[in-house]
């Protein structure tokens, strides 16, 4: 497994390193946002460990270019920065877990060995039902059909996969998809659901996007479509 590691603090990067190293792990190291921006990337790691406030480019931005390139690569943040906008904010930019310094290598070990499960070795495809989303293409697998995603449709999508059959709000997937500074309101969640749900059915998929009123939405298998109201 190989894992980028990209933090400006020296001494930590080497401790952190060593340790991984010892526990059979690949660990490649750069110390500003702007190259580790440029290594995450060319899509070769398994996961991200990265630091918030770098020189050249902050974590946050870091994360945001690195899913605006649909990589599913998984990212554990490691910052000082502990209170909740914070966590908030690295949360929205794409990080998948956010653990405050200092922390106990034991913590780090689990944080990634969770993140690495989760994922699996492969993290190019996401899967369920009968159908994959295509990471690196933004596009939706079922059998041989197969149809592309627009950026939104393909960030709402993967929410809703990563989400683990938890509902995800409108207001969720706005600030996810949108960002917390734009205009977009409810409607355009809907709009963009109503198209992942023609595309879903137009290549045979049997996943469903389910509605729950005040809820959200969250992901099914199944053939009735009773409940996939707006």
């Amino acid at each position: 497994m190989k894992i980028l590691l990209i933090e400006d603090e020296t001494l930590l990067v080497d401790s952190i390193a060593a340790i991984l190293r010892g526990k059979g792990f690949e660990v490649e190291t750069v110390y500003d946002g702007e190259s580790g921006a440029q290594y995450a990337e060319l899509g070769v790691y398994d996961l991200l460990i990265l630091d918030v406030m770098m020189p050249k480019m902050d974590g946050y931005t870091v994360a945001r270019q690195v899913r605006a390139k649909h990589l599913g690569t998984p990212i554990l943040m490691l910052t000082a920065r502990s209170s909740l906008e914070d966590r908030i904010t690295g949360l929205n930019a794409g990080a998948d877990y956010y653990l405050t310094k200092p922390f106990d290598m034991r913590e780090l070990l689990a944080c990634i060995n969770a993140l690495l499960r989760r994922q699996g070795a492969q993290v190019d495809e996401v899967t369920f039902g009968n159908t994959a989303l295509d990471l690196a293409s933004a596009t939706l697998i079922c059998s041989t059909n197969s149809i592309p995603l627009s950026s939104k449709e393909f960030d709402i999508m993967r929410a809703l996969l990563q989400s683990g059959g938890r509902n995800l709000t409108k207001e969720v997937l706005l600030a996810r998809v949108w960002g917390y500074d734009s205009d977009a309101v409810e409607n355009n969640v809907e709009v963009y659901i109503g198209f992942l749900r023609k595309k879903l059915a137009s290549i045979g998929s049997n996943v469903r996007i389910v509605a729950r009123r005040r809820l959200g939405y969250h992901l099914e298998v199944g053939e009735d479509d009773s409940e996939a109201a707006l």
